[in-house]
């Protein structure tokens, strides 16, 4: 990284940057040039091979979350011993260990998607406190406890990707790993699809034990509905729909040498979205349409066009029973029992949500053995934290929309205004999405919702300190 300190004016504060540099040769040993210290010299040169910064640490844990199946835990901590979650928890304590470190490298200026994830929380923390008013069954207590746990880490990828991504080079890695994760799972799902067999119930890891029955991939309307690593098909959709924005961004300004690789990248995921056969599915997809085709360029859109109106023809020319299929999707919407199950769930909740009009049951307590499913996280914030919880919730998708918007509006290259629209695409897509199922339940979805707001949270914060700088 580049060695650039700003105070309050945006100038470069001569003082804090000796102090910084005395502060970090107590440390690590380590003393950097005098020159490292001002713009335009590269900090990498020299710096200690073994130094881990926050995209390694938010790259180690999109990886165990994205990569390990969901159903695979450590033994002794129950349903909250998966190891993304174990380290995301970690984080957080290293996150607030460094921010209590004036010398460390994190930013502790204004933040939204900081102050968004805080109120959230806090209305998280609020309906617990409530519903340990009284007694609890011991299985909603003991899910409300894991809730906590499951928060913490949230909290921790969240705040450590917005205040500790310290340059634009390292936000583009860690999307860039995402985006790759995302595929890796796509392929898995392609697989799947073919094959009709669930491959994650032969993946066993050392130390790791199966918490959730493994079960056969399901079928609807005749299509094979695929899972990846994910418990259940609309996480999977919902996972693979937020992370295609940030790949289409990545292959519209690749380099001549990974445009192949990056358009592909894009194919597989956006082939794969449909096999969830998940309505939910198709609406991410029209979302990203809506938000991000009429910010591109007139070539643009119109290969985008027609790859939308190849898309269907080759379907139907690889199989032809697939398209009927997709289409029974739709034509059975209202009437199927997906939807019903769906339209039922408000009826049969408004005399808990009565019970609890601000602050809910308790988060994570409405637990589908007890009561019913849902299917739709909005109604479950309302039922498990409340009116002042389902605020919460929608504030952090309106925080993370126009924090997004704001990127694109400071930037001043074609690349970081695209980045700005895509990140706003994934938090849209998130928001649609939770809409359809019980996202906050899920982890691979939930975790990934987290760390992209982060990412945005970084974005903003980059964009800002190159507007001072400018300025």
């Amino acid at each position: 990284m580049t060695w650039q300190w700003l105070g309050r004016n945006g100038q470069i504060s001569g003082n804090t940057g000796f102090v910084r540099q005395a502060v970090i040769a107590g440390m690590t040993g380590y003393s950097p040039s005098p020159g490292a210290l001002l713009p335009g010299h590269d900090a990498n040169i020299g710096r200690p091979p073994w130094r881990i910064d926050a995209v390694t640490l938010l790259s180690c844990y999109a990886f165990l979350l994205m990569l390990i199946p969901s159903s695979l835990v450590v033994g002794s901590f129950g349903a909250a011993g998966a190891p993304a979650v174990l380290l995301a928890v970690a984080i957080l304590c290293w996150y607030l260990v460094t921010r209590q470190h004036p010398g460390l490298e994190l930013d502790r200026g204004r933040q939204p998607v900081r102050v968004a994830a805080t109120i959230f929380a806090a209305a998280v923390v609020a309906a617990y406190i409530s519903a340990n008013r009284h007694v609890l069954p011991v299985a909603q207590q003991n899910s409300a406890d894991r809730g906590l746990i499951i928060l913490a880490g949230w909290i921790g990828v969240l705040a450590l990707a917005a205040d500790g991504i310290d340059r634009a080079d390292r936000l583009r890695t860690i999307l860039r790993r995402i985006v790759l994760f995302a595929t890796i799972m796509a392929a898995l799902g392609a697989i799947e699809f073919a094959t009709g067999v669930d491959l994650t119930k032969y993946i066993a890891i050392p130390g790791l034990s199966v918490h959730q029955q493994v079960t056969d991939l399901t079928s609807r309307y005749g299509l094979v509905r695929v899972t990846a690593t994910t418990a259940q098909p609309l996480e999977f959709s919902a996972v693979l729909a937020m992370s295609l924005p940030i790949a289409l961004h990545q292959a519209r300004f690749a380099p001549a040498a990974l445009r192949v690789r990056r358009w592909l990248q894009v194919a597989l995921i956006t082939a794969v979205v449909p096999m969830t056969g998940s309505r939910s599915a198709f609406f991410g997809l029209a979302v990203i349409c809506i938000v991000l085709f009429p910010t591109w360029r007139k070539r643009d859109r119109r290969l985008a066009y027609a790859a939308g109106i190849a898309a269907p023809a080759l379907v139907w020319l690889a199989k032809p029973s697939l398209v009927s299929s997709f289409a029974a999707l739709f034509s059975h919407l209202g009437s199927d029992q997906s939807s019903l199950s769906r339209t039922d769930a408000y009826t049969e909740a408004v005399p808990y949500i009565s019970a609890h009009p601000w602050l809910g049951q308790g988060f994570q307590t409405f637990l589908p053995q007890t009561y019913f499913f849902v299917d739709n996280q909005y109604l479950t914030s309302l039922l498990e934290t409340g009116v002042l919880g389902l605020l919460a919730l929608v504030a952090c998708f309106v925080t993370g929309w126009f924090t997004a918007q704001k990127v694109r509006a400071r930037a001043t290259d074609a690349r970081t205004r695209d980045l700005g629209q895509c990140l706003a695409a994934s938090i849209a897509v998130a928001a649609v999405c939770f809409a359809s199922f019980d996202a906050l339940s899920f982890s691979i979805a939930a975790g990934v919702f987290f760390l992209l707001f982060g990412c945005v949270g970084a974005a903003w914060r980059l964009s800002r300190t190159q507007q001072l700088a400018l300025d």
